[in-house]
């Protein structure tokens, strides 16, 4: 999955599991674009008006939170 809207039908399912996909795709698609973001903070090529600790933080967070999402799978046996 490439875009958030492609998991709109896995968040709407009934099935556990596919809302289980649709919430790891949704905050891998985010990670990727927030590590993006950080990469050109630090390279100097982008400019915000922010504290790059806090998206730091914020992606070293959500960087655990991806793993206990795939280790959970991996228990319950969802392929993701």
């Amino acid at each position: 999955m490439t875009e958030l809207k492609e998991t709109v039908a896995l968040m709407e399912s009934d099935d556990y599991r596919d809302r289980f996909k649709a919430e790891y795709w949704q905050t891998k698609m985010r990670f990727d674009a927030l590590r993006k973001t950080v990469v050109k903070l630090d390279a100097g090529t982008l400019e915000l008006n922010t504290d790059i600790r806090l998206l730091r933080e914020q992606l070293s967070a959500m960087e655990s939170y991806l793993y206990i999402l795939e280790v959970r799978a991996e228990v319950e046996k969802i392929e993701l």
